[in-house]
């Protein structure tokens, strides 16, 4: 698209008109208006997405705002790879584990003042709910092993495990962008299930 019509699309309709790829062409060469569109666009799935992780509103909003800045500041590294909802889904996702780590480390413990000040002897121990390094590198290798078998499925259940399993998206609506009836949808979502626990 030449660069006349691409100034008279974004003059008469804003960047509304335009596909994800195109608006994030645009990021990447610096136009802030793009990221907005783009943030329009998405924001209710991304929610969607936070509040199935994190089951609070604030919370979530907080991390999809932070899961926007993040896309925000690296952009530039997106290479068309996945589609762009499928990369923002991603960076919601990581920022609400995250942010669940953070609350189970905050958990506070309150002694009350006749304990304190008990003459007997009080021992507290606690125990430490954070991951070994073993154990975190476990976690991080199954999600490597995880996310190269969705890879290996075949594109018909893939697409179907994405938006179910990975985007929360509700079955009529995956059935609806895959322009095929709920039932079809169920039945692939379960075939991708069962490849994957095989795999």
């Amino acid at each position: 698209m030449d660069s006349v019509v691409q100034s008279q699309m974004q003059n008469q309709n804003g960047f509304t008109a335009l596909p994800d790829s195109e608006l994030v062409s645009f990021c990447q060469g610096g136009q802030e208006n793009a990221f907005a569109e783009l943030m329009a666009r998405h924001r209710n799935s991304a929610m969607k997405v936070a509040l199935s992780i994190l089951r609070d509103r604030q919370e979530a909003e907080d991390e999809v705002q932070n899961a926007f800045w993040k896309a925000y500041e690296h952009i530039g590294h997106f290479q068309g790879e996945s589609k762009f909802s499928t990369w923002l889904t991603r960076i919601v996702v990581n920022q609400c584990l995250m942010r669940l780590r953070q609350l189970r480390r905050a958990r506070i413990l309150y002694l009350e003042e006749g304990l304190a000040s008990s003459e007997d002897n009080l021992t507290l121990e606690l125990r430490d709910s954070r991951q070994s390094p073993e154990q975190e590198l476990g976690r991080e290798e199954v999600a490597k092993v995880l996310q190269a078998e969705i890879r290996k499925t075949p594109p018909l259940l893939r697409k179907v495990f994405l938006l179910r399993d990975v985007e929360q998206r509700p079955m009529p609506e995956v059935a609806e962008t895959l322009g095929i009836s709920v039932a079809a949808a169920k039945s692939r979502l379960l075939r991708a299930r069962a490849e994957l626990r095989l795999r």
